[in-house]
């Protein structure tokens, strides 16, 4: 075999042929990745080589058949092959001599495409800012390609004595093994038959990520095994030789052994840095054991800027993964929504999305005119049993500071925690309920009907009376919201929370300590005493490891309130002021309840202190501001502070807690003491709970929604006087899936993906002295190795 690599490698880097050849692909890649804007690496502005991995198939249809096609179609052509074949050479040694040939070629036309991750490395932001453990797995991809349309090129040089019509051949193979399948899948009487996994492109695809996944290694081993024996099959048909070929058995036994062993299992092999496309235990747990199929349908397709290509992408990958554990029961669909469309039918699509619940995006396009205005959907919808659930792509649970960049960032790292989150609630079947108390003047049901909207997608949502509930109902309660009362809570129903309590029953603790509303100072003239309310509930809260105190929180990081600052035309002026008392809290927590969430929108909130209780692990999830000062109370609030500008040395203060977590083994506030008069439930007390969990934040207002004048509920974080959304129910929603699920699937939300960027004023500075680096000496390397090897091979025959 080592012969006739050596000849073939000789003979045809001894030809013009091979580096025109060569340096064609290298002139064709490198203006489509640095020069032409849709493609281009400075463009795209992350320090990645994902297009080179998406363009270099494309290229490899036609650099393969051109290096492949006179591999066996010249032997016969010129009668050498009958020569070859007296020689003490099998037809097996010939075939694998010439495909390993043709592989180190393909080899060698990639090699000067390293000058783009040198490129990469040096633009970065900081330099050498690139993922070098996925750029290598990528290249091993690309490796597997090259080696598999290198067997296809072969097979079709065995066809035809023609170059030519070899090359055809190979070029109408490789094309229809990467797209063919993927085509035909669209096809309506095909779509059950899971064509696209015969196909390359969803292999390829999967490993140029930088993940090697055993089940793709195999398919490219065997599609590769697959033309190789093709071929040796040709071979001897040709010469009329025996078809009961050892080899030819032995090759097929190999390839059937390869391909029961991708069935019995696989492996993954994640390359990257920050462990990618590594799907945690929780996930693939959530996905092994679906007990019916799911379809995702991603809205977010069509064209795109750079950082919603990535997000696109991250997408695709992260729904590649998770489909992988799912035994073939998830199915993902991409479309555009509005492609194909006229504007008025696009306006009536926009309409119907919007009303399911779909916001769109305006994405700014660059088009050779200038720049246009694009209706993107960042959405996808996850279905099964007749059951929906959205996934807000874009995540709007990010920082109001960051970068677009960052914002993409943060909503790519959460995409794994979205997805097997609605996997989970809209496939199974216990769905857990959560109770938001009544009875002590709470808020009313229009005030909590974004939370509790936003909450129905993935548990039963109720009010719970403490009063007349059955214990025996309140224990099958996942979660209990306490939110804002304003009268005290008798004895029995502290008992009966308690002990919910001790059973393992989680509670949040929405509680206002001091009576100060905003409405209420508007109808007194401006001016309102706060003072505080009496709810009997600070000695329970004492037992489990908080206090909430009598005070309130001024924070410069405020919202606004509408204030009429004065009269013209008889129409009164209508200004937005900050109010002190609206502070506006931004988590930095990196527990996953809170991490990346947006500002929390919050209304005349308290101080809590932590206290030393054993067993019991206290985690600050909301703080102030260091811009504070802490109001205690009773005290006059008046409307006319706003005109005074807060003088900052006054509001220099550690950052006050706002919200905490307690979580572990509470002590009963009842231990030691009898059942209180007038419970009637047959309670059996427990002086120490299960291990459980609960929340304490010092705003009964977190959770409320703004109501309009006509009666009508906005969403809940939505303040229609700025209108700007804040962070309130996404804060709500990682509350809930944090108390009532045990599988730690909101740890997820803790996953760190670094932000690649390319150093913008640098690619903006030296845009041209890199577009000719990655265009020019990938080339001229070409021109180096040729005048060499030209050098070399005459100096030895010239001797």
């Amino acid at each position: 075999m080592y012969p006739i690599l050596k000849k073939e490698i000789t003979s045809y880097l001894s030809s013009l042929v091979a580096y025109v050849t060569i340096g064609v692909f290298l002139l064709v890649l490198g203006l489509l990745l640095w020069v032409y804007p849709e493609s281009s690496i400075l463009d795209y502005g992350y320090a990645a080589l994902d297009s080179l991995f998406n363009t270099a198939p494309y290229l490899f249809m036609f650099l393969v058949p051109a290096i492949t096609m006179r591999a066996l179609a010249e032997e016969r052509r010129e009668g050498t092959f009958e020569l070859l074949a007296t020689r003490p050479l099998t037809h097996w040694q010939i075939v694998m001599g010439k495909y390993w040939a043709g592989v180190l070629i393909v080899l060698f036309a990639l090699l000067p495409t390293l000058v783009y991750y040198y490129s990469v490395y040096s633009l970065g932001n900081p330099q050498g800012n690139i993922d070098s453990g996925g750029v290598i797995g990528s290249y091993i991809g690309l490796f597997l390609l090259g080696s598999a349309f290198t067997a296809i090129g072969l097979f079709a040089s065995a066809l035809s004595k023609n170059q030519i019509i070899a090359f055809t051949i190979a070029i109408f193979l490789c094309f229809f093994f990467y797209s063919g399948f993927d085509s035909l899948s669209g096809l309506l009487s095909l779509q059950n038959l899971n064509l696209p996994d015969l196909g390359i492109t969803q292999h390829y695809q999967s490993i140029s990520r930088g993940v090697l996944d055993t089940r793709d290694l195999a398919y490219f081993i065997v599609l590769t095994g697959l033309f190789i024996g093709l071929t040796l099959l040709v071979l001897l048909r040709q010469q009329q030789k025996s078809l009961k070929n050892t080899t030819l058995f032995k090759l097929a036994g190999v390839l059937v052994a390869v391909i029961a062993l991708s069935a019995i299992g696989f492996t993954r092999f994640d390359f990257t840095k920050e462990k990618l496309y590594t799907i945690s235990p929780v996930s693939r747990g959530v996905l092994d054991s679906l007990p019916q199929p799911v379809r995702v349908t991603v809205y977010l397709q069509g064209d795109l800027t750079g950082g919603m290509k990535r997000l696109q992408r991250a997408t695709n990958d992260m729904l590649t993964d998770l489909r992988s554990y799912s035994h073939k029961k998830l199915t993902v669909d991409f479309i555009d929504p509005l492609e194909g469309l006229a504007t008025d039918q696009q306006n009536q699509v926009i309409q119907d999305l919007q009303a399911r619940g779909l916001e769109p995006t305006n994405l700014n396009v660059t088009t050779e005119g200038g720049s246009t205005q694009k209706v993107i959907f960042p959405w996808a919808a996850v279905t099964a049993n007749g059951r929906s659930i959205l996934v807000k792509l874009l995540d709007a649970q990010t920082q109001m500071s960051l970068t677009a960049d960052e914002q993409i960032n943060n909503s790519i790292q959460n995409l794994e925690y979205a997805f097997t989150s609605a996997i989970k609630k809209v496939s199974g079947t216990g769905i857990p309920a959560i109770g938001f108390t009544i009875g002590h003047n709470e808020l009313s049901n229009v005030q909590l009907d974004g939370a509790i909207k936003s909450l129905s997608d993935g548990f039963f949502v109720g009010r719970v009376d403490l009063k007349t509930i059955p214990f025996d109902s309140l224990i099958n309660i996942s979660m209990l919201v306490v939110d804002k009362p304003d009268k005290p809570f008798t004895e029995p129903e502290k008992y009966k929370l308690d002990q919910y309590i001790m059973r393992g029953g989680r509670v949040v603790w929405a509680i206002d300590q001091v009576s100060a509303e905003l409405d209420s100072l508007r109808g007194h003239g401006g001016e309102e005493l706060a003072f505080n309310k009496q709810l009997n509930l600070d000695d329970q809260l004492f037992t489990y490891g908080v206090r909430i105190n009598y005070d309130l929180i001024a924070d410069i990081n405020c919202a606004r309130i509408p204030m009429a600052t004065g009269n013209m035309g008889g129409q009164a002026q209508i200004q937005l002021v900050p109010w002190l008392y609206y502070p506006v809290i931004i988590p930095l927590s990196k527990h996953p309840i809170v991490k990346n969430l947006d500002g929390i929108f919050s209304e005349f909130a308290s101080t809590i202190d932590v206290l030393g209780t054993k067993n019991v692990k206290k985690t600050v999830l909301l703080t102030s501001s260091p811009y504070n000062q802490k109001i205690s109370t009773p005290s006059l609030i008046s409307l006319q502070s706003i005109e005074q500008a807060p003088d900052p040395k006054k509001f220099q203060s550690p950052p006050k807690a706002i919200g905490v977590l307690l979580e572990g083994k509470f002590r009963s506030d009842f231990k030691n003491r009898p059942a209180p008069d007038g419970v009637t439930d047959k309670i059996e007390p427990l002086d120490e709970s299960r291990p459980t969990k609960m929340i304490v934040i010092s705003d009964g207002d977190i959770f409320k929604n703004q109501v309009a004048t006509d009666g009508s509920a906005y969403p809940l974080g939505y303040d229609h006087y700025t209108q700007e959304s804040f962070g309130n129910k996404n804060l709500l929603l990682n509350i809930a899936d944090y108390m009532t699920d045990d599988s730690g699937l909101i740890a997820l939300r803790t996953k760190e993906i670094k932000l690649r960027l390319l150093d913008r004023a640098k690619v903006h500075s030296e845009k041209l002295k890199w577009q000719l680096i990655n265009t020019i000496i990938p080339l001229f390397l070409v021109l180096i190795f040729a005048i060499f090897q030209h050098y070399v091979r005459k100096r030895k025959y010239a001797h």
